[in-house]
């Protein structure tokens, strides 16, 4: 009991530092600029996973070809998604970038049966896709031209999950079979973040204001939202496995909306909510239906 317990309070601490991740940024627009607040985050992050690294005497990987796996899983994980997040919520509440990124497991999924072109796994994914399909576009509802989601904002926030997709099954392709380790791996990947990052600080020079409450959120993205949640996450799936890992997939956008309401009061509409919630039995759907033999 004493296990399970502390398994569900790591799922949830997961789920609140990633799910809160929307509002931070939103808090640090306020002072810097969203290639500024990626970088940010990317660095500190490292930091945070090269401390702990040390701490456990792990190192990085030593093979060329591993970086530049690391390389790539690194653009279409972090840079992109990171990015897009930070310049879409400029335009788009950081609640509605929450519910949009729910859809990431159903891209995983599509990207997973096209990749391997297994006829078995698309039968056995077909609702589910279905259902994610519907749900994305609920949340979009193309009909009502105007809103803030069916901006290049909102299409922004959709990249952003189509890229993370992309990034899992690379990830679980490539990188997962070099046997290169979680920690050392997660690590290598936020340093090949950070230096591919800098590359885009040129065309984000705009003199940040420092304010306090943006520095704080800009420090806590990096610090818990991306350093800390990293090792959490590699600690859930030790611990307790991938299915308690996935159940944070149904808790960050209820985490995003509750936050998003309660500290910044944004409107959120009610065929967005719908959406959320046909994107979530999508995601439950191609959960339920995972062989045992994953765990």
């Amino acid at each position: 009991m004493g296990q399970r317990y502390a398994g569900a309070v790591r799922v949830a601490a997961l789920a609140l530092l990633w799910g809160s991740s929307f509002l931070w940024i939103a808090i640090g627009l306020r002072g810097f600029s969203p290639v500024q607040i990626t970088f940010a985050r990317m660095a500190l992050g490292a930091i945070v996973l090269l401390v702990i690294l040390r701490w456990q005497q792990l190192k990085l990987p030593k093979r060329v070809a591993s970086w530049g796996h690391l390389g790539v899983a690194a653009l279409f994980g972090n840079v992109i998604p990171y990015l897009l997040f930070s310049l879409a919520e400029q335009g788009v509440s950081s609640s509605t970038a929450g519910v949009i990124n729910a859809s990431t497991p159903l891209w995983t999924v599509l990207f997973t049966v096209l990749a391997y072109r297994d006829q078995k796994a698309a039968r056995r994914n077909v609702a589910s896709l279905v259902l994610g399909f519907a749900g994305v576009v609920l949340i979009f509802s193309p009909w009502r031209l105007g809103t803030e989601i069916t901006t290049w904002y909102g299409l922004a926030c959709l990249a952003a999950a189509i890229s993370y997709g992309i990034s899992y099954v690379y990830i679980s392709h490539f990188l997962t079979r070099r046997k290169i380790g979680v920690l050392p791996g997660s690590t290598g990947q936020l340093l090949c973040a950070t230096v591919i990052t800098m590359a885009a600080l040129p065309f984000g020079l705009e003199a940040p204001s420092w304010r306090t409450d943006a520095v704080i959120a800009v420090v806590v993205l990096g610090v818990l939202g991306t350093g800390i949640a990293y090792l959490l996450n590699y600690q859930i799936i030790s611990d307790d496995g991938p299915a308690a890992a996935s159940v944070v997939t149904y808790l960050l956008p209820v985490v995003a909306v509750i936050l998003g309401a309660t500290v910044l009061q944004e409107p959120l509409q009610p065929q967005v909510l719908l959406g959320m919630a046909v994107v979530l039995v999508g995601v439950w759907l191609r959960r339920s239906d995972r062989p045992q033999s994953t765990r």
